[in-house]
C-alpha cells in the first residue's frame, strides 16, 4: 500500500511523512490528530477497529507535541504521530480488558512499558483497537466488543488477534499501531489488510503491562503502512533496558541485503497454500533476484501443523494461568468458545504439556540449523486471502506464522498485491530486525488503499 493512495495529505503521509510535514511546519500535530479523530468518528462505526477513543487525551498530547515542533525540540521521528494500541496493552486511564468480557470495566493504572516508551518519544495515543477475545484466535469477531471488518471487503475478517490494529492502519484511522503476536497475530492481520506488520526479535519490546496469552511465545509488534513506518515505531517502542545499536531498527539497504544468500521456503510438499499465494511468492522471489538478491529454495524439515498444535496447547495452558482467578470469579465474562479453548490447557496431562515444550524446542533447533547458511527466509504470511467471518475460523490460517515465534526471530509481513480484490502477503524472517524490515521495504508491492477509505 502506498501512503499516496489516500487523498488527504495528512493521512497519506503515514508516520514517516508526518515527520517531514511537522518539520516544514506545513502541518501541526494538532491538525493531524484532528484529521484522524474525524476519520474515526466518520468511518469506524461500520469498520469496528476501535473499542475506545480518547479524544481529550489525544488533543492534549497533540498540543504539547505541536509546541515542541514549533520550538525545534521534537523528541523523536514519531513525535506527534497518532498511534493506536491493541486492547491487551495497558494504557493509563483507559480500559484494559484484552477483549475479555470479565475485564471490561478494568482501567489500567499505568502504561505498559512499551506505551511509556512511545509517550517518551512523543507519540499521541488515539485509543484502543479491537482484538480476538483473549488474543486467542485469528478472526477478531469478538463476542463482547463486536466484529472488526476488513477494509477491503465488509463481511470478511481483518485477521487476528490484532485485527483492529491492522484494520485501523489500512483504513487510515491511525498512522501506525501496536499489536501482539503469539502465533502470528500481528502478521496475519497485516496479510489480510494489505499493511506491513513486524514481529520483532523476542524481548526487544517489553511485555510488561501486556495481558499474556503465552509468555513463552508472546511478542509485541507493530503495524504500519510502510516498512519504514514500522521501523520508526519499533525504534521508539524498544525496551529501555535493551542495549541495541540504532541501525538494527532501520530497514537494511540493498547492498547489505545482497551480501549474503537468502532462502525461499519450498512449498511443494506443503498442503493448504492457495495457488494465488504460491504465485505471489514466486513473483516476489523473481523481484528479489532481479534486484540482485541471491535466493535459494529451502526444504525445511519443520512440521508446521504439529507446531500449531503444540503452540495452541502451550498457549492454552499459559492463558489459563493468566486468567484462572477471573475465570473462577466471573466465568460469565468468558465466552463459551474461549472457555473451551482454555479447557485445552486445563485438561492436558503434565506429560503432554512437557512433550509440547520439548517438541517446540526441538523444532526450533532443527529450523535454526537449516537457516544458518542464510540471512533470511521468504515464505507466505497466510495460506490464502481473507475469508468471510462464517468460514474464517480454521487454525490453518496460522500455518506459516508460528515459525518465527518458536525461533524468537524477527519477521515482517508485507503486501504483494491483490487477488480478486483482496490482499496477499509474504513475510521475511531473518536473524536481525533490520534485515526483515529491509526485505519488506525492497520487495513489498505498493497498491492503492481500500476504495471506501481513500477520501
Amino acid at each position: 500500500m502506498t501512503s499516496a493512495s489516500f487523498t488527504n495529505p495528512i493521512i497519506a503521509a503515514g508516520v514517516s511523512g508526518l515527520q517531514a510535514l511537522y518539520a516544514d511546519r506545513a502541518v501541526t500535530p494538532v491538525e493531524a490528530v484532528d484529521a484522524y479523530l474525524s476519520r474515526i468518528r466518520g468511518l469506524d462505526g461500520a469498520l469496528g477497529a476501535f473499542v475506545h477513543v480518547d479524544e481529550a487525551g489525544a488533543r492534549t498530547a497533540a498540543h504539547a507535541s505541536s509546541e515542541r515542533w514549533r520550538k525545534g525540540k521534537a523528541l523523536s521521528p514519531i513525535d506527534g504521530a497518532p498511534i493506536a494500541i491493541k486492547a491487551n496493552i495497558a494504557v493509563e486511564g483507559m480500559p484494559w480488558h484484552g477483549g475479555v468480557g470479565a475485564y471490561r470495566d478494568r482501567v489500567a493504572e499505568q502504561d505498559a512499558a512499551c506505551v511509556a516508551q512511545l509517550r517518551s518519544a512523543g507519540a499521541v495515543i488515539l485509543g484502543l483497537t479491537n482484538m480476538h477475545e483473549g488474543a486467542f484466535g485469528a478472526v477478531t469477531d469478538n463476542p463482547w466488543f463486536g466484529r472488526t471488518h476488513n477494509p477491503w471487503r465488509h463481511g470478511n475478517t481483518a485477521g487476528g488477534s490484532s485485527g483492529g490494529s491492522g484494520a485501523a492502519v489500512a483504513a487510515g484511522l491511525c498512522a501506525a499501531a501496536l499489536g501482539s503476536d503469539t502465533l502470528g497475530s500481528v502478521r496475519i492481520p497485516a496479510s489480510f489488510t494489505g499493511t506491513y506488520g513486524h514481529k520483532p526479535t523476542q524481548g526487544l519490546i517489553s511485555l510488561e503491562g501486556v495481558i499474556a496469552m503465552s509468555w513463552t511465545l508472546d511478542h509485541v509488534g507493530v503495524h504500519g503502512r510502510s516498512a519504514r513506518d514500522c521501523a520508526h515505531l519499533l525504534a521508539a517502542a524498544v525496551s529501555a533496558d535493551v542495549d541495541l545499536a540504532e541501525e538494527i531498527t532501520r530497514p537494511a539497504e540493498l547492498d547489505a541485503l545482497a551480501s549474503a544468500p537468502l532462502a525461499v521456503l519450498d512449498l511443494s510438499e506443503l498442503e493448504g497454500v492457495s495457488p494465488a499465494v504460491r504465485g505471489a511468492l514466486d513473483a516476489i522471489v523473481a523481484r528479489g533476484r532481479a534486484a540482485g538478491l541471491d535466493i535459494e529454495p529451502l526444504v525445511l524439515d519443520f512440521d508446521f501443523l504439529q507446531v500449531i498444535r503444540d503452540g495452541v496447547l502451550i498457549s492454552a495452558a499459559e492463558s489459563l494461568v493468566e486468567h484462572e482467578a477471573a475465570l473462577a470469579a466471573r466465568p460469565e465474562g468468558f465466552s463459551e468458545a474461549y472457555r473451551r479453548t482454555l479447557a485445552i490447557g486445563e485438561q492436558a496431562s503434565a506429560p503432554a504439556l512437557a512433550k509440547a515444550y520439548r517438541d517446540l524446542a526441538r523444532a526450533a533447533e532443527s529450523a535454526r540449523e537449516a537457516l544458518t547458511p542464510y540471512a533470511g527466509l521468504l515464505l507466505p504470511t497466510t495460506p490464502g486471502p481473507p475469508e468471510p467471518f462464517e468460514t474464517a475460523a480454521a487454525a490453518s490460517v496460522a500455518l506459516l506464522t508460528p515459525l518465527a515465534n518458536v525461533l524468537g526471530l524477527p519477521a515482517t509481513a508485507f503486501p504483494t498485491g491483490l487477488h480478486e480484490g483482496l490482499p496477499l502477503s509474504v513475510q521475511a524472517l531473518a536473524w536481525e530486525d533490520d534485515t526483515a524490515l529491509g526485505l519488506a521495504q525492497l520487495l513489498g508491492v505498493p497498491f492503492e488503499a481500500p476504495e471506501s477509505y481513500r477520501g
